[in-house]
């Protein structure tokens, strides 16, 4: 660890950071010519959502049970918007973005303060709330969703309806989204909630507004929540009650865990195995789940620190 951190930096990455940076570019640009695009773009949609969720749990140690609320009312607000407004495709995910930020901001006035299990309660009676909305709600089309959502275009001329042209959208804003959640982590205020998930009391007595930092980086971590949510509306043509039901907030946690909390590229590497497992186990019909569970447990057991925090471990790096 030590010695990372007094090797140069090149863009804020370190040396080890920089070379796996290269190795995921590598494999996004190669992966479609090899892989079906729209499970890579599954994948991606997943990556991102495990990164915004990993910005909160991992930095500044707040375990949010309601993240599905942002992921989803973001996918809800893209898919109506593309196809009853027939905006262009970027304002449609900027609008999703919008949404989950929006949504953080009154979720996390009302959670912020406590810390702990009553955090993550309290995000999960919250976001249980906005499931029954969207069950309700006209807009949303109840269990049935917003289907039919058309892809568009991107910029006004870029036509999304072809997988490829869609993926490599995709890609840009995965990638977009990791540089912008890095660049948080290692900024002066990304140190600060370092401080704050090591020790609160002491980052209040240096004079920090603790509460508000924390507000600032749920706020963040909703943001680009939604916007993995829209994207993934746009990909799928659909937004339906399973993206803000609670199971896809426990399914992220789960993701987070695997690939390494608190590791950069921890996140990405879960989206990876969990949407692998659940589109090539799905084989075995009702076995899937207790296949899951028996997979996920020995992952548990034997990368206490996750995939990307035992490999980081062994090396000696920061991943």
């Amino acid at each position: 660890m030590a010695a990372s951190s007094r090797s140069p930096l090149v863009f804020g990455f370190s040396r080890a950071q920089l070379i796996a940076f290269a190795v995921m570019l590598a494999l996004i640009v190669a992966s479609p010519f090899v892989l079906y695009p729209v499970f890579l773009m599954q994948v991606l949609c997943a990556a991102l959502f495990a990164c915004a969720f990993n910005l909160m749990i991992g930095y500044v140690g707040l375990l949010s049970f309601g993240h599905a609320a942002f992921f989803g009312m973001g996918s809800y607000i893209a898919a109506w918007t593309m196809k009853f407004w027939h905006v262009d495709a970027s304002i449609a995910i900027i609008l999703g973005g919008l949404t989950g930020a929006a949504l953080g901001l009154v979720m996390g006035y009302l959670a912020i303060r406590r810390s702990g299990i009553y955090f993550a309660m309290i995000t999960l009676a919250l976001a249980q709330m906005v499931y029954f909305f969207c069950l309700e709600a006209p807009f949303t089309g109840g269990e049935d969703g917003i289907q039919q959502v058309p892809r568009g275009h991107l910029f006004g001329f870029i036509d999304l309806s072809n997988d490829m042209t869609m993926y490599w959208v995709v890609a840009a804003v995965f990638i977009g989204g990791f540089l912008l959640i890095h660049r948080i982590i290692h900024s002066p205020f990304g140190q600060v909630l370092k401080g704050i998930r090591e020790n609160e009391p002491r980052a209040t007595s240096l004079g920090y507004r603790t509460d508000d930092y924390k507000l600032i980086a749920f706020v963040l971590s909703c943001a680009i929540s939604g916007v993995a949510g829209g994207t993934k509306a746009l990909v799928f043509g659909i937004a339906t009650l399973t993206d803000v039901h609670y199971s896809t907030s426990g399914e992220v946690v789960l993701t987070t865990l695997l690939g390494g909390l608190g590791t950069v590229f921890g996140p990405a590497m879960g989206a990876v195995v969990v949407t692998s497992m659940e589109n090539y186990l799905a084989q075995f019909g009702a076995w899937v789940t207790v296949t899951q569970g028996a997979i996920f447990m020995i992952c548990v057991l034997a990368f206490r620190r996750g995939i990307i925090g035992e490999l980081a471990a062994k090396l000696k790096l920061a991943l």
